[in-house]
C-alpha cells in the first residue's frame, strides 16, 4: 500500500482504528490485507505499517486521538465538524490530539492537545450549522459502537 492509498482509506472510512480491532475499520488489516494474529510488530508487513501509520498521523487532515474504545483512532478532516457536534457523547479526554514526541534524551513522551484547542475555526463553525441527524450519520458506526 503506498502513503496515498492509506491516506485516501483513511478519508474514505473517515474514521479507523490504527492496528486494534473495533467497530470502525483498523489501518493495520487493510495494510495486512485482512484480519492478521498477534502484533502488528510481528507481521510480515510491519515496516510497512510503521511507515504507513507514520505519513497519516503527519497528516495535517487526520486527528489522532483515542477515540474507538481508547485505542488510536485516525478521524478524517471531513468528519472533524461532525465530531465536534457530538462532541457531548463521547468521554472529553477521547477527544484529545495525540502526537509522539522524541524528547532531549531519545525516549517518547505522548503530547495531548485537549478538545476543543486543537479545533479550527472554520470547523467549530461547521459544527454550529451541521444537523445533528446528519452528525448522527456521518458517526454512526462509532455510536452504535457505545451503545453495545
Amino acid at each position: 500500500m503506498t502513503s496515498r492509498q492509506a491516506q485516501a482509506f483513511v478519508r474514505r472510512h473517515g474514521v479507523v482504528l490504527m492496528a486494534a480491532r473495533g467497530a470502525v475499520p483498523s489501518l493495520a488489516e487493510a495494510i495486512a490485507g485482512g484480519p492478521y494474529r498477534g502484533s502488528w510488530w510481528g507481521h510480515p508487513k510491519g515496516k510497512e505499517m510503521f511507515r504507513l501509520f507514520g505519513e497519516v498521523i503527519e497528516s495535517k487532515d487526520v486527528l489522532v486521538c483515542r477515540l474507538a474504545g481508547g485505542k488510536i483512532t485516525f478521524v478524517h478532516r471531513r468528519l472533524w465538524p461532525a465530531l465536534v457536534r457530538l462532541a457531548g457523547r463521547f468521554p472529553k479526554g477521547a477527544l484529545a490530539a495525540v502526537r509522539q514526541e522524541h524528547t532531549a534524551t531519545g525516549a517518547h513522551r505522548t503530547v495531548r492537545t485537549p478538545f476543543p484547542r486543537w479545533v479550527p475555526r472554520e470547523v467549530l463553525e461547521s459544527a454550529r450549522r451541521l444537523d445533528e441527524a446528519r452528525a448522527e450519520r456521518d458517526l454512526a458506526p462509532l455510536l452504535m459502537s457505545r451503545t453495545q
